[in-house]
């Protein structure tokens, strides 16, 4: 496969990249001119990128497949709280069976992939005993490994150790070959366990040798402070780039001066983070009147720090947030204004927040970017460049995985009748 005419994220030159056996084995400037003799006679493995940009798969490191596409099923959550949403999900665990997760995990993967998606890491529940969402993901993961990757995190949606034989379900699910190891401290019972079991979720994770994920103070509470346990656990025991913190919302509301000292922690930790800006904002702020919080976790100025911070969609049309499309650029969009982020500076490597960070967030950096000799995985972009792309929310035109063709899509053609005469 031969590509010309690419345009590659923060290059001011068009491209020309080949690929052999999977892999990139060249790539070259074409000193920023258009190969239309190229174009204009291509062979069968040729694709003409036509200026557009080329760019690194997307890559989705916050959703909840299990339960995706099932929002309603038997009730809506009416308050739009977290905590109707958890007990919405209680009500319809019990009609959970391998079909019913299969045909919709695949309808959703579907729509992720034709959006660009190449990268899923996918929480599944634990607070269920017979682990039927876990396990169906877990196959699903090795079925569809040609197609895209996906990790799979042992979830304990009620608590770890609140709910009965929280820790033993845990255990299985990681023997079943769970890849992260997952906890909910800010739903536990008392604050003494929710401490307690950000301390037993790194000491699985060594154990298992395995990943942490953790919905860590998803709360408008100033008080939830998880966060400063998984961080010092993961410094002490050198896991820091393994572990990723998800939504941290309570960190909206802490005061400053505790966020300076926090800060110094997270940095030296190398934790990683995860903001789901669609999610948050509908989320959080309930108990408010007014002035009512925006409850996203503070992007910026993690960015600004040098601590890793990707976005993610959380939900698809489930209990939690009955919207969502499968559009990392949907998030990515509503993600930069929540956080003011808006400068020209940010809008220059805005595509980072949905791609290099979420690699580095999942740790699989080592195989993914456009590199020659790294698998020739990429999408491409319509656009010349992450602002342009970013403001015209453009298409993702071709997805190809290890040389393979996964998707394509046309480009929409918009025909106008005379608007003045």
């Amino acid at each position: 496969m031969k590509i010309i005419n690419a345009r590659l994220r923060k290059q001011p030159d068009l491209y020309t990249l080949e690929v052999e056996d999977g892999l990139f084995s060249a790539i070259r400037a074409q000193q920023g001119y258009i190969d239309n003799a190229a174009a204009n006679n291509p062979a069968d493995d040729m694709i003409n990128a036509d200026g557009k940009l080329l760019c690194a798969p997307f890559v989705e490191p916050h959703i909840h497949l299990d339960a995706a596409l099932t929002a309603g099923e038997p009730n809506w959550n009416q308050s739009g709280t977290l905590f109707e949403g958890i007990e919405r999900w209680s009500e319809r665990k019990p009609m959970l069976n391998e079909q019913d997760i299969r045909q919709r995990v695949l309808k959703t993967v579907e729509l992720l992939v034709a959006n660009g998606v190449q990268h899923i890491r996918t929480h599944a529940d634990t607070s269920d005993p017979t682990l039927v969402g876990l396990k169906t993901l877990c196959d699903l993961r090795d079925e569809l490994k040609d197609r895209i990757d996906i990790q799979v995190v042992a979830f304990p949606q009620d608590g770890l150790l609140s709910f009965p034989n929280g820790l033993q379900l845990m255990e299985q699910a990681l023997e079943y070959g769970a890849d992260v190891v997952g906890g909910i401290p800010h739903f536990e019972y008392t604050r003494e366990l929710g401490e307690q079991s950000m301390k037993t979720v790194i000491e699985l994770a060594l154990r298992y040798d395995r990943l942490v994920d953790v919905h860590c103070d998803e709360i408008d509470d100033p008080n939830s402070r998880f966060l400063e346990v998984l961080a010092c656990e993961a410094l002490f025991k050198e896991l820091g780039p393994r572990v990723t913190a998800s939504h941290t919302t309570a960190m909206h509301s802490y005061d400053n001066a505790y966020c300076s000292k926090l800060f110094r922690l997270l940095k030296q930790s190398g934790i990683n983070f995860v903001s789901c800006p669609t999610e948050s904002i509908h989320l959080q702020g309930r108990f408010d009147s007014y002035p009512k919080r925006r409850g996203l976790t503070r992007v910026k100025e993690l960015n600004e720090a040098g601590i890793n911070v990707c976005f993610a969609e959380d939900s698809i049309f489930d209990p939690w947030y009955s919207l969502g499309n499968g559009k990392l650029l949907r998030s990515l969009d509503f993600g930069l204004h929540i956080c003011q982020m808006m400068g020209y500076k940010d809008f220059q490597s805005a595509l980072d927040l949905i791609t290099d960070n979420g690699a580095r967030t999942l740790n699989i950096t080592d195989r993914y970017g456009i590199e020659t000799g790294k698998p020739a995985s990429f999408i491409l972009l319509e656009g010349e460049d992450d602002y342009s792309v970013l403001r015209n929310q453009g298409e993702v035109l071709l997805s190809v995985r290890q040389g393979e063709v996964l998707m394509q899509r046309q480009p929409a053609r918009v025909v106008f009748n005379r608007l003045a005469h």
